[in-house]
């Protein structure tokens, strides 16, 4: 589903567009940096040059060709990466894009247990028990099947919204395989996973997923989605 390669590739296509689209490149250069809160320093470190190097192309001092904005826009992407990918996931938003697999999302304003979440869908913990008192900023309850036939790998960084420390509610859900497998290839992993649609999980898979990720697996036993949504909404009116 999404790569780092991938996602890359996207990103630095998207950003290196911008910076030779733009009628002053340097100055392009230095907002992306700083965007990404970078420092020169910190840059130029990164691509093996000195910060007097960096300076230079932000002022137009020295024009950059392609290969230059490659190797700076990589080596942004590059530290955004070790931070977690804090501020690509805030640029994927702001691209545009497309998708019905989004069924419901919404970002908190303050912490909430696991746990206040799993009594209100109904919830039955298959694994991480020990978990539930991790606080989520938020949640997004995703139609799997669309997401599967509908998504590019790109608009997955949309699924985690502003943070990845949320709870990621998969529906229409077989066995499970599909929405674990996707959290294991994902580099942003969500802090806790729902499963919406089967009576029981019995893939072992599954549950080998969960634990090697230490991510809380929850089988919400509410009959329909209109359900599991509202339950959802309710557990963020208690706040």
């Amino acid at each position: 589903m999404l790569s780092q390669e991938r996602v890359f590739k996207y990103l630095m296509a998207y950003i290196a567009g911008n910076i030779v689209a733009s009628e002053d490149p340097g100055r392009a250069i230095r907002e992306w940096r700083e965007f990404f809160k970078i420092k020169q320093v910190e840059l130029a470190r990164r691509m093996g040059v000195s910060s007097p190097v960096i300076s230079d192309y932000e002022r137009g001092r020295r024009s950059p060709g392609l290969k230059v904005i490659r190797n700076i826009v990589r080596s942004i992407l590059e530290i955004d990466k070790e931070r977690g990918f804090e501020v690509s996931r805030k640029l994927m938003l702001t691209i545009p894009t497309e998708t019905e697999a989004i069924i419901d999302m919404k970002d908190f304003t303050r912490p909430l247990p696991i746990e206040s979440i799993v009594k209100n869908i109904e919830g039955e913990v298959l694994y991480g028990e020990h978990l539930l008192e991790r606080p989520v900023f938020g949640y997004t309850i995703i139609h799997s099947i669309k997401a599967i036939l509908s998504m590019s790998g790109y608009d997955f960084f949309k699924l985690m919204g502003l943070t990845s420390a949320r709870i990621a509610a998969f529906t229409h859900v077989g066995q499970g395989r599909s929405p674990m497998i996707a959290v294991r290839v994902y580099p942003v992993k969500p802090f806790c996973v729902v499963l919406h649609g089967p009576k029981k999980i019995e893939d072992p898979l599954v549950f080998e997923l969960a634990k090697l990720e230490e991510i809380p697996l929850i089988l919400s036993r509410l009959p329909t989605i209109k359900e599991l949504v509202e339950g959802f909404r309710k557990a963020v009116a208690e706040m």
